[in-house]
């Protein structure tokens, strides 16, 4: 079978790229909402059938990008964090965790992981770090918590705050995975003062239609996607101070009051560690 090529691929780093390219994958997909050409035809059928069982998808997306760029500058700005764990890293766009932490505190260290080997292959583009601070990629499974942390320890102190972001990826992580055990074990590394970000799709927000979103991309795609209620993903900072507005859909995390436009069916909130 003739393999397909990413629109934008670069040759991978530190070791062969080793891809499926008839399968999707949410990196790749994620990156067709974006209008991004690091992905493969597989990726762009399953993100053109998606949003087409929900037209609102590319907002959505949109705003999930700007909940990870405006709670990156709240932390970085407000709460004073200069450490930044990055799980279900994406594709490098716009706004990439390091970009907006070091504008605003160049001496800021952040460890991104994924496990995409395309989003590996652009790795680089990741670790463009500040002079004065500093970036590194692992390539890991956001199951592998051990792993995870050990290779951690190795760019971010683990004895000062860490924010842990989890934007767009618990939604791959099914209950018979536990993610709240891994939350939990990744949050009891870190200690008082740490913070965590999450955004994950509704299931309570028009839901006949993410309910066809989920069944295609589930037909298509390596990874299976859950959608969850307000509730279940409130559940995941319990033991956390949520600030305002608490767990809210996205496009209602501080933005514009006045024209907020109908509601993302995907929630989001940001949690301190007390």
């Amino acid at each position: 079978m003739k393999r397909d090529r990413p629109q934008g691929a670069v040759p991978g780093q530190g070791r062969r790229l080793e891809l499926d390219t008839t399968i999707a994958h949410s990196a790749r997909v994620y990156n067709c909402w974006l209008g991004g050409k690091d992905n493969f035809a597989a990726d762009r059928e399953a993100a053109a059938a998606a949003a087409q069982a929900y037209p609102d998808l590319i907002r959505g997306v949109r705003f999930q990008r700007k909940f990870l760029a405006n709670s990156v500058r709240y932390l970085a700005g407000t709460a004073g964090i200069r450490q930044f764990l990055d799980i279900g890293t994406g594709l490098p766009a716009a706004d990439n965790t390091h970009e907006v932490a070091q504008r605003i505190a160049p001496e800021s260290r952040i460890v991104y992981v994924d496990n995409d080997p395309i989003v590996l292959a652009h790795a680089r583009a990741l670790l463009a770090s500040a002079p004065t601070g500093a970036t590194a990629y692992l390539d890991a499974d956001l199951r592998d918590t051990d792993a995870i942390l050990t290779a951690a320890a190795r760019t971010l102190d683990l004895a000062e705050p860490v924010a842990l972001m989890l934007v767009g990826i618990l939604q791959l992580i099914g209950d018979s995975d536990n993610p709240q055990a891994i939350i939990d074990t990744l949050l009891g590394a870190l200690p008082p003062g740490s913070w965590l970000a999450i955004a994950h799709p509704a299931s309570d927000i028009q839901a006949d239609q993410l309910a066809q979103v989920a069944g295609r991309l589930n037909q298509m795609m390596s990874q299976k996607s859950f959608l969850r209620t307000k509730a279940e993903v409130t559940r995941f900072f319990d033991g956390l101070d949520l600030i305002d507005p608490g767990v809210v859909p996205l496009n209602r995390w501080q933005v514009d009051p006045a024209d907020p436009g109908p509601d993302i069916a995907a929630y989001c909130g940001l949690a301190i560690k007390a």
